[in-house]
């Protein structure tokens, strides 16, 4: 081991101390007295519900933990959005579920919590997966109401999901087990099975205070919408059940029934682990983002056996392309070469660029993977597209063009791994959150920008210069540097991977030695979903 591997070790165990301390924190919810609360009532919170209903010994692959995260400071945060999502398994089938956190904001929707429930929803139809949804929620946040309510993919396309998802098909079975009002009540009753808990699961259009204001009704919740009011009078719900505990171990006996699905297909060994030591990734990824690595040496980390089957190994070298298998699954990986290389023209190219025969050859190989049924994954650490007059000369547009159709149009699954840089078109051509990939996910590494902060930061400097010297104004050197300095720390905060996983332009940020489950897990349920289309790229020039 030399310096500079214990240097890039060492950096990322402390980026990983702090991502365990974030979710360590987020997993807490509204806090401590907020959880005691939920106990005091009989209740238990979102997360010990979905520990409860997974089978024993299985693992929860939770999507976008770090929701909300540092957003709405101004209403004391929303911890991972105000509500758990993840795909786990239940009665031995593989599935979506979807709990309100009660103890953040009485598990009201920010609009944050709109936009993950939208993507539990996308990822069940995708996949095929049936969905649970364990219902506590107030319902929308009224100071933002205008953020959530009446826009396309606000709160109420969730419903018109829950209507499009029946007629496809998918098992939707949600019980209620705290507050389901307004809007939000069409959520369970949309569904194939909807059950309630007795003395905490409450359904109504308009709870006591607003029905005394708008007709002069005087009536109690549980009377208006209560357990025994909806399963033996209005035969809203299916079911009613004493407590938390026996309403899950009702959903457990549905699953357990499910019939099978009809499977993609895609092959699967026996799961072999890397012959290289995964633990080495730390050391290998230069803490400098700049510095270049040989992104083989990542992958054979991460492949089974660490055997790599490279597609055109001496053809466009900036992108490296090939079959191997993750946790069994066959996979071609599409990976952005970080080491400087060698063109077939002897031009030395730099690492993390797309020239034209990096971006012709990984089309080619997309096509392929489609033709022969194998998922893809996009392994990202990439700068952008070669510029200048030589690359424009040589036809880089319509190379980068090509590659972006045979990504976009692929009809077999991707998925997407931010291991270092993913910057402009990089990122789209990558595979970027905009390109329909089944998960994406970020290493702690991970950088998301139009462009590098040392860029950004100079070209909105010359920008701001140029303003004050049009307008007659004087700077000065010390002026500049300070004006730079704000600026580049304003742009670096919006590149980190937190940023991004707030919004959910990431679903997790996970250690890299997670990849391969993660992977595995997400191809898993893509198994449950046959291709319904054909592959056709398009019309691209070659």
């Amino acid at each position: 081991m030399n310096l500079e591997f214990a240097k890039n070790e060492d950096l990322l165990k402390q980026q990983l101390f702090l991502l365990s301390t974030r979710l360590e924190k987020v997993a807490l919810g509204g806090g401590e007295k907020k959880i005691a609360k939920q106990h005091a009532k009989g209740k238990l919170t979102a997360r010990e519900r979905i520990d409860y209903l997974i089978d024993d010994g299985s693992d929860f692959l939770e999507v976008g933990a770090l929701t909300g995260f540092d957003m709405y400071p101004e209403y004391g945060g929303c911890p991972s959005g105000g509500v758990v999502v993840g795909i786990g398994r239940v009665s031995g089938k593989q599935c979506v579920i979807v709990a309100n956190d009660a103890t953040v904001k009485s598990g009201a929707w920010f609009p944050i919590t709109a936009k993950k429930n939208l993507r539990a929803q996308e990822i069940a139809i995708e996949n095929k997966l049936p969905i649970i949804y364990l219902v506590d929620s107030a319902g929308i946040f009224l100071p933002l109401q205008a953020d959530v309510f009446a826009d396309k993919e606000h709160f109420g396309r969730m419903f018109r999901n829950n209507a499009q998802m029946s007629s496809m098909g998918i098992v939707q079975v949600a019980a209620i087990m705290g507050s389901c009002v307004a809007g939000g009540a069409y959520l369970p009753i949309m569904s194939d099975e909807a059950m309630i808990v007795e003395g905490t699961g409450s359904i109504f259009l308009a709870g006591p205070y607003l029905v005394k204001s708008s007709i002069g009704e005087d009536v109690d919740s549980e009377t208006l919408g209560g357990a025994t009011t909806h399963s033996e009078i209005s035969g809203v719900t299916d079911n009613k059940y004493p407590d938390d505990q026996s309403c899950l171990e009702a959903i457990q006996r549905i699953f357990d029934k499910l019939g099978e699905n009809e499977k993609a297909g895609f092959n699967r060994a026996t799961p072999q682990p890397p012959k290289e030591k995964p633990e080495e990734i730390y050391g290998i990824l230069p803490a400098d983002r700049a510095k270049p690595y040989d992104m083989v040496d990542i992958i054979k980390r991460l492949v089974d056996n660490s055997e790599f089957d490279q597609y055109k190994e001496g053809y466009g070298k900036s992108i490296v392309c090939g079959r191997a298998r993750i946790d069994g699954w066959a996979v071609g990986i599409v990976a952005n070469q970080r080491k400087i290389v060698k063109s077939k023209k002897g031009e030395m190219q730099m690492g993390g660029v797309i020239y034209s025969d990096s971006a012709d050859k990984a089309a080619r190989f997309i096509m392929t993977c489609n033709q022969q049924k194998i998922p893809l994954v996009f392994l990202q650490d990439v700068t952008g597209f070669m510029v200048g007059s030589r690359s424009e000369h040589g036809g880089i547009i319509k190379d980068g063009a090509k590659m972006v159709s045979a990504m976009a149009n692929s009809v077999v699954p991707k998925f997407t791994v931010v291991v270092g840089n993913s910057y402009g078109a990089g990122n789209y051509a990558m595979c970027g959150k905009a390109y329909d990939p089944r998960l994406m996910i970020a290493w702690p590494t991970a950088k998301i920008a139009v462009m590098s902060g040392q860029s950004a930061a100079k070209t909105l400097l010359q920008i701001q210069m140029a303003s004050k010297k049009a307008k007659g104004e004087a700077t000065d050197p010390q002026e500049e540097q300070e004006l730079l300095t704000k600026i580049t720390e304003r742009y670096d905060s919006q590149m980190s991977p937190y940023y991004s996983a707030a919004r959910l332009w990431v679903d997790a940020i996970i250690d890299p030695l997670e990849t391969r489950k993660v992977i595995s897990q997400g191809i898993e349920a893509a198994n449950h979903a046959p291709i319904e289309k054909r592959y056709n790229v398009g019309v691209i020039q070659t």
